[in-house]
């Protein structure tokens, strides 16, 4: 490992949300960065109306854990919908390498499953990865009860096999007792899916990763990872465990989105990157990930990101600074899915983190049909917070979120 990229991950795992001014070591590291090569021209900023030229070249590939396999190192994210006669999105990423993609029996209410298989028929099937994901909860969170949906996932992407099946959005560690893993096994052998792992992304992270590297049986796992989690002791730990385990690991939440009037406060500079570029860049200097999906909705935004990817230049540690203040000054609006430390706190069963997550994907990826389809889902009890006493709950929120006034927001928005 070259010097550089130990500086990189040092300030990764031991970076402060901006508590402090940089030390004589910080400032060092700030020369030798400054030092690299001069950059490409920069890509245009997000939002931006110039028209981008086609990139030459393909994203980089990484291993996937001890699978052996060789993944993109940015995938694409399939919580959309997709063109069921041409979508040239799927086709446009597929020319730059991107040929993962990470779908959902939920997503786009079965509309993702269906424009996957049709490009999954023009382009030929071995020439793809594709994941897909079954979200459980209650008493229809059993072995069977995924081996059924995973049936019905293949049946709608029109294809014999996943190349990875995920139980989605799990939030207990029971879901890695020994009869779930039994069933990993059995889908893998009756050939139905290559690979078998789970994604998460509530307040239990790092518990399920340690758990998942004790107990084995887990080939990959998607998790919630981006620029606000430096320094997050649990975490890191937990990432070593299933680094060393040989399990293979794929950021999600990347953006860790916020409203964009919001994320302005802090104007992030770079010569080289735009802020979402440097947010995925963040993640990739990382080499314990091994790939990273995005949500990428047009042309653009995937010209851009896959530029980040192919990019040798790295984040200057300014550049990382930059993104801890970010992280500082706009925590207020970023929930991490800690979910255990307010509802905790609440009495009846509201459910908080769920109904920030939602008002997110209102606020932040320009889909409100979904957020209010989610929000709309939860029950009275776990969606209704007049009368109830809040107060606990914000002053325990490690990010001092004003839940009430954020559950407020969600309500208005979202309840339509």
């Amino acid at each position: 490992m070259t010097s550089d990229k130990m500086h990189r991950r040092d300030f990764m795992k031991n970076a402060t949300l901006l508590g402090a001014g940089m030390t004589i070591v910080d400032a060092a590291r700030l020369a030798a960065q400054e030092e690299e090569s001069a950059p490409p021209p920069p890509a245009p900023a997000a939002g931006s109306t110039t028209e981008i030229p086609p990139l030459a070249g393909t994203v980089p590939r990484r291993k996937l854990g001890s699978t052996g396999e060789e993944i993109p190192m940015l995938y694409m994210g399939g919580s959309q919908k997709f063109d069921t006669k041409y979508d040239k999105l799927l086709h446009r990423a597929f020319k730059l390498g991107i040929n993962y993609i990470d779908t959902a029996e939920m997503y786009a209410q079965g509309q993702s499953h269906a424009g996957v298989a049709v490009f999954q028929q023009q382009v030929g099937r071995k020439n793809l990865w594709i994941t897909t994901k079954a979200a459980l909860t209650g008493t229809k969170m059993t072995p069977e009860n995924y081996k059924t949906h995973l049936d019905k996932c293949l049946e709608e992407l029109q294809t014999d096999y996943a190349d990875m099946f995920f139980m989605h959005m799990i939030q207990s560690e029971d879901n890695l007792e020994p009869d779930f893993l039994k069933m990993g096994e059995e889908i893998k052998k009756s050939g139905k899916a290559k690979y078998f792992g789970f994604s998460c992304h509530h307040g239990n992270v790092a518990q399920l990763l340690q758990k998942a590297a004790k107990v084995g049986g887990i080939d990959a796992i998607q998790f919630r990872f981006n620029f606000r989690q430096y320094g997050d002791t649990e975490l890191n730990n937990a990432i070593d465990a299933c680094k060393k385990a040989g399990v293979g690991l794929l950021a999600m939440k990347t953006q860790s989105s916020i409203p964009n009037d919001i994320e302005k406060v802090v104007e992030f500079q770079s010569k080289n990157f735009n802020l979402f570029q440097a947010k995925l860049k963040s993640v990739w200097a990382d080499d314990r990930i091994d790939a990273a999906v995005s949500g990428m909705t047009n042309v653009q935004v995937l010209t851009e990101n896959a530029a980040a990817a192919m990019s040798p230049v790295q984040l200057t540690m300014n550049e990382f600074h930059q993104l801890n203040r970010l992280a500082r000054l706009t925590a207020p609006y970023a929930c991490l899915g800690c979910n255990h430390i307010c509802e905790s706190r609440i009495a009846g069963k509201l459910k908080v983190a769920d109904a920030l997550r939602y008002l997110m994907y209102h606020e932040c990826y320009g889909d409100p049909e979904t957020a209010r389809l989610l929000y709309a889902a939860l029950t009275p009890e776990e969606r209704d917070f007049d009368g109830l006493d809040l107060s606990e709950a914000i002053n325990t929120c490690p990010q001092g979120i004003r839940i009430d006034k954020r559950l407020r927001r969600a309500k208005e928005l979202l309840l339509a």
